[in-house]
């Protein structure tokens, strides 16, 4: 199949999701609120792209509806919206996007970098993405790289990790002309060097995986292991409900005894305490199977562990969230 204006997907895409045909009040409800109108976005591609996430998401799974639905009211609808519509080559949505992203896209160079914003290297990293963001080709053989966002973090975090990606790419080329520079004449590359991100090197070419990708994959979900053993019961059974068994917030506020107000603030707070230790435990290194050692992270392979978590790397949730007996026992104590 391919691109047009009907249905805006690429041949190929994964899943079982299929149309939204059952979800078109939803559709319609993301729509009004994406503000895709004001880019001139026809519903049809926004809806197109609503599709292709949810197919990203739960590969070949087949989920039902309110499963689905659940999933799509948390993306970042109206960053998605203005990611579709510069993609498509709208004027409006590009100008909008250079006049607001542009000064988040140097300062988020200059932390990667640890340099001034205004550094003609961090200006430099952030502005040579914008060619592959506007699209690269002519006509319908442009590919803008907007369109392997798929709205599940904020436009933001996806342009900070990208831009990693592209620092860590420019520092692993600069060694390996270096180490090809040998006194003997024979290539010596490092053997142990991490992160270095799939990168997408033109229209129509696959990916290059990351040769260390299974190793962060691992130091990660270790890391993650170890940061969830030491949550507080209460938080961890309140995880476990709510992404493991899948339960709503009221459910969960009527089994721990809290308001679905304070489930979700004790949610966001348990996240947000997450990632900040599993982010710490990642810059300091350590273990990954009791053996080989990983050294500490930068931050751009830290961006990548989140990154390449997030894309295709599945967490046994029940496994890493076990039922706690002794949360629930507390909870049922509580009520009168």
């Amino acid at each position: 199949m391919k691109r047009t204006p009907e249905n805006g997907m690429d041949a190929g895409s994964p899943g079982r999701v299929g149309r939204l045909t059952r979800l078109q009040p939803l559709v319609d409800r993301l729509f009004a609120a994406s503000g895709a109108a004001t880019w001139g976005l026809p519903r049809a591609l926004f809806a197109a792209a609503l599709e292709h996430t949810a197919s990203k998401r739960f590969g070949e799974e087949s989920p039902g509806t309110a499963k689905i639905e659940e999933y799509l009211s948390t993306l970042h609808f109206q960053d998605l919206a203005l990611a579709c519509a510069c993609a498509e080559g709208c004027s409006d949505a590009w100008d909008y996007f250079v006049a607001g992203f542009r000064g988040y896209m140097r300062s988020a160079a200059s932390a990667i970098l640890r340099c001034p914003p205004d550094s003609p290297a961090a200006c430099d990293l952030a502005d040579s993405l914008f060619a592959e963001l506007y699209g690269l080709g002519e006509g319908p053989n442009r590919r803008s790289l907007f369109r392997y966002f798929h709205g599940r973090s904020s436009l933001k975090t996806w342009l900070r990790a990208v831009l990693a990606q592209r620092h860590v790419d420019a520092i692993r080329l600069n060694r390996r002309f270096t180490d090809l520079e040998g006194a003997d004449g024979h290539a010596s590359l490092p053997a142990a060097q991490l992160a270095a991100p799939h990168h997408i090197s033109g229209a129509g070419a696959e990916p290059v995986r990351d040769p260390h990708r299974t190793e962060l994959l691992a130091f990660f979900h270790r890391t993650l292991e170890v940061a969830l053993g030491l949550l507080d019961p209460r938080d961890k059974e309140r995880l476990r409900l709510y992404y493991a068994a899948e339960q709503t917030l009221a459910e969960i506020g009527r089994k721990l005894s809290e308001h679905e107000s304070s489930v979700s603030r004790n949610l966001e707070r348990t996240r947000r305490e997450l990632r900040q230790q599993v982010e710490q435990a990642l810059r300091k290194g350590g273990s990954v199977d009791g053996a080989s050692h990983v050294g500490g992270l930068s931050d751009a392979q830290v961006a990548l562990c989140f990154e390449y978590a997030a894309e295709d790397s599945p967490i046994d949730l029940d496994t890493l969230l076990p039922e706690s007996q002794v949360a629930v026992r507390k909870a049922e104590s509580k009520k009168p």
